[in-house]
């Protein structure tokens, strides 16, 4: 997710500079809402220290700052300036506060230096709309074919003994080197389970913790030994954020670290299975810094790239190599008639500060993605898609942007596959006419990480063909879990199990597009099944306050919505909740 509860508030709250999605999200700002969003996730644990941000202080905040920027100021100035309204803001402890600012200052400045966006747009940005107008990257198109749009083709579920692919999903394991049993749970950092006595109840339990923790690699490991011997699976997706949420330490080594040593003990453990990955925005550091191909030097993205090309070189051919090393995303042909597409959807997201300088096409990314789409429609190929954040998660023109690209290509795009919000979920996407009939589905499966108060879990989907004429959609997917509160009893061994299965636990005919959209609208009236989604949303573990009212209305309209800030999507829950607390739920989404 993108970088805890404190991650993104410490960047852009303390900078003020980006969202940790707060309360500027509703347009109002203002500790209402705070406590309204609050009641919306009650599960994220986040502090809003900086909720009483006011438009008038904000303005003034920022011109000081670009005024100081634009004149060269020391850095050491900007620094002692952004550690001090981290401090005012209370987005983190001293120490916190300063790591973080040392750490994300120097890319911020060049960033800043080279955009044109000023202090009203932030402001509108972080305080909402009344503030002022933030949204100055809105307008630009990706070019789709000029082919017509095939016959849509509505999908129907295999013949009898038809075979089916079974796919292994992997997303958020998030390994904490400094994690330690017995540590304190509760700390004031945005991490814990990494030191300290509890100073209430247990400390952290061996096999991991409900709570702002992280795993250990032991659990890790565990995860990976059940699976080498629960199989057997086809091949393999793993959508990234690989190491821990302690993003105010974090260095170069540390991110390259990680990833070597989780690479090498999936390889280990999985052996000849083939693993297709996807770039998550911690792997990057500072956390969310993606900078476009065009930036070049030592503040490039290269030395992260090449990291992976290295890493990922025996699953991966030479030329999806190429186009990682360029730009983090890649495509190759996993098995006849079905092309993978990895996208790096860290091109989509706000917390790239580095999008201040361009964020049209990043990388020329999802122009890349149509001609691909375009080449697999001439072939006769379907496609799957695979990233870290979720589409609707997205900045509003890139969103809009898929959204055009799923609709032109829906006879070809058979699946979509997301981690980044660590729980259980999915977005719909409909025809652009109507906005009514569904036309793709992006499935969104949890993290193996507990963060935060959830236990670790896996996927595990089940896909129609190979055969001629497969549609390659999935036709069922599993959830399995490993239960914390039974795993850390003294003397247990952990027990890896299955939650459930989709269609069972939903009454599914089958798990096309139509059924999670039939599945919603069940959902608005059948009390008992809205809570068992809820339940199983988060894994299994209750959470401590239940989801009714507002919290309701708002995640039955997240659902149905593949692209944000369209509130033509729901228009029925929109007359329940104001349409803007509802994008600011979706925005608290963005907590990890």
């Amino acid at each position: 997710m993108g970088g805890s509860a404190g991650a993104r508030a410490l960047l852009w709250g303390a900078l003020l500079c980006g969202a940790l999605a707060g309360p500027w999200a509703t347009g109002a700002g203002g500790s209402e809402d705070a406590a309204a969003l609050a009641e919306l996730l009650p599960e994220t644990g986040v502090r809003f220290g900086w909720r009483n941000l006011s438009c008038p202080a904000c303005k003034a905040l920022f011109l000081a700052l670009d005024v100081g920027v634009q004149l060269q100021s020391s850095q050491d100035w900007i620094q002692r300036t952004g550690v001090a309204v981290c401090l005012r803001l209370r987005a983190g402890t001293p120490q916190v506060c300063q790591d973080v600012i040392r750490l994300f200052v120097p890319d911020f400045l060049t960033a800043w230096r080279r955009s044109v966006l000023r202090p009203d747009e932030i402001c509108g940005l972080l305080v909402g709309s009344r503030c002022g107008h933030w949204d100055i990257y809105s307008d630009w198109n990706v070019t789709l074919p000029r082919a017509p749009k095939p016959p849509v083709v509505p999908p129907a579920p295999p013949p009898p003994g038809a075979p089916s692919t079974r796919i292994l999903f992997l997303t958020d394991l998030h390994w904490d080197k400094a994690y330690a049993p017995g540590s304190d749970p509760d700390c004031k950092d945005a991490l814990c389970c990494r030191g300290g006595s509890p100073s209430r109840g247990p400390g952290a339990g061996f096999w991991g913790t409900y709570g702002r923790c992280d795993l250990p690699l032991h659990t890790l490991e565990s995860l990976l030994q059940h699976l080498a011997g629960s199989g057997p699976f086809d091949l393999a997706y793993w959508t990234g954020d690989i190491p821990a949420h302690n993003i105010w330490e974090q260095s170069r080594a540390d991110q390259l670290g990680a990833l070597g040593t989780v690479t090498a003990l999936i390889q280990k453990h999985l052996g000849p299975l083939p693993v297709y990955p996807a770039v998550g925005n911690h792997e990057a550091v500072p956390v969310n810094a993606f900078p476009p191909p065009f930036v070049v030097g030592n503040q490039s993205s290269a030395w992260l790239y090449e990291a992976m090309a290295e890493a990922w070189r025996p699953w991966l051919p030479p030329h999806a190599l190429g186009t990682l090393r360029l730009g983090g995303f890649y495509t190759l042909l996993v098995q006849p008639g079905l092309r993978l597409v990895s996208l790096n959807m860290n091109f989509c997201s706000d917390a790239n500060f580095w999008l201040l300088i361009n964020s049209t096409d990043p990388a020329g990314q999802l122009q890349w993605l149509v001609g691909v789409l375009q080449g697999a429609e001439e072939q006769g190929e379907k496609v799957h898609i695979i990233g870290h954040i979720p589409p609707a998660h997205c900045m509003r023109s890139w969103g809009w942007n898929y959204y055009r690209i799923i609709s032109r290509f829906e006879g070809t795009v058979a699946g979509q596959f997301f981690g980044h919000t660590h729980l259980d979920e999915f977005e719909l996407f409909y025809d652009e006419e109507t906005l009514s009939r569904p036309v793709g589905i992006a499935f969104v499966a949890p993290s193996v990480t507990t963060y935060v108060n959830l236990n670790p879990g896996y996927r595990v989907y089940q896909v129609d063909g190979p055969r001629p004429g497969s549609s390659f959609q999935v036709l069922d997917h599993e959830t399995f879990i490993l239960n914390l509160t039974l795993a850390n009893v003294p003397g247990a061994k952990p027990q890896w199990q299955r939650l459930y299965g989709a269609r069972q636990a939903y009454g599914l005919a089958s798990a096309f597009p139509a059924d999670w959209d039939a599945l919603v609208r069940r959902m608005q009236t059948d009390e008992g099944l809205f809570q068992r989604f809820w339940l199983l949303m988060h894994k299994g573990r209750q959470p401590h306050k239940p989801c009714q009212d507002l919290c309701r209305t708002a995640l039955l309209c997240a659902l149905r919505t593949g692209k944000a800030d369209d509130p033509r999507l729901c228009p029925e829950h929109a007359q329940k909740v104001p349409f803007a607390q509802i994008q600011a739920w979706w925005r608290q989404r963005q907590l990890c």
